[in-house]
């Protein structure tokens, strides 16, 4: 390559870059015009329960939010997020109160199924050359009927695992902080968003992740198994949706089979938000929990001032448009 190309290829970089940090300064200017407007318009948002309500609301979107990162920065999509977390809270509810194991194997159980079906979805698209959006199309209603058909259509509670909810519900901080009461389904959310930004920036795995997201064939070309790190990724954001199971099975104090279906829209919705691109190869954590924040400040906002549901998906599908079209802007620019 010419010193003329490296120089031109170096310029596109730092571009991209400065798109994307204006993407997230952006975002993070729409937060606090959102809590700005809200706190005026509604007197009851900044009450300390309905932060509170936000923080636990965020805490599952913003996980969600974190295993989609990882797949659209690689090029995928997957819409099997939210029913995956249903069918890994259904499985940890199995073990914890079907088979009344200790609560250490039920964590491990909805870990592994979330893995093993990401892995499934990864294996779909890698090696049956399925698009991802059908593969994961299938994936949601094939796990979405498992979910009820292994929970008789009923939920399963976790009343004889008293401590179980101390995974989403209970403050570790206010141990240490008593008047500063953060659930701990918040913490699981800023250190699973921690240690997913060290992977994406600092590892192999987060290297080949851009790489598939920006050029897949050249990534082929150099000698990347691109059907191994497919699966790898899609493995990744299962293990990541057996976490947001778990916080929301701990939040509910059950396992709600039926539940799911239309979180992976506000998981792709903040994930799109935070500045990561719908076509691959650019996004950051950090812009996704921003986004994240964004997406349950705006629904708390609109059902705190009496706007009915119908029109809070309206909303939600209109952002998704918007961002999708800023995104496509920017990228043009870059």
């Amino acid at each position: 390559m010419t010193d003329f190309a490296l120089a031109e290829a170096s310029a596109a970089r730092s571009k991209m870059v400065r798109v994307a940090a204006l993407q997230k300064a952006v975002a993070f200017v729409v937060l606090i015009a959102l809590v700005g407007y809200f706190t005026i318009a509604a007197p009851n948002f900044m009450t300390e329960a309905n932060l509170v309500g936000i923080l636990q609301a965020t805490a599952v979107n913003g996980v969600l939010g974190v295993a989609c990162t990882f797949v659209i920065i690689s090029g995928g999509i997957d819409l099997s997020v939210g029913t995956l977390m249903t069918f890994c809270a259904v499985m940890c509810g199995v073990v914890l109160t079907n088979w009344g194991m200790p609560m250490p194997l039920g964590v491990v159980a909805a870990l592994v199924f979330g893995a093993l079906s990401g892995a499934v979805s990864g294996l779909i698209i890698a090696k049956l050359k399925v698009p991802p959006f059908i593969a994961t199309l299938g994936m949601m209603l094939l796990l979405k009927g498992l979910a009820l058909v292994i929970a008789q259509d009923k939920p399963i509670y976790f009343n004889d695992t008293p401590n179980f909810s101390m995974i989403s519900n209970d403050s570790l901080v206010s141990y240490f902080w008593p008047t500063f009461e953060v659930p701990n389904g918040v913490l699981i959310l800023f250190a699973v968003a921690t240690l997913a930004a060290i992977v994406l920036n600092k590892s192999i795995l987060g290297r080949y992740v851009f790489a598939l997201g920006s050029n897949e064939e050249a990534a082929r070309l150099s000698g990347v198994n691109v059907d191994f790190w497919k699966i790898v990724i899609y493995a990744l954001g299962g293990l990541i949706c057996g976490i947001a199971g778990l916080i929301i099975a701990s939040r509910l104090n059950s396992a709600q089979p039926a539940l799911g279906q239309g979180y992976e829209l506000e998981a792709i919705a903040a994930t799109v938000i935070g500045g990561t691109s719908l076509s691959g190869g650019r996004g950051t954590m950090l812009g996704t929990i921003i986004g994240a924040f964004i997406m349950s400040v705006l629904t708390n906002g609109l059902r705190i001032m009496g706007v009915a549901q119908e029109w809070q998906i309206v909303v939600t599908g209109i952002i998704i448009i918007v961002a999708v079209y800023v995104d496509m802007r920017l990228r043009r620019s870059g």
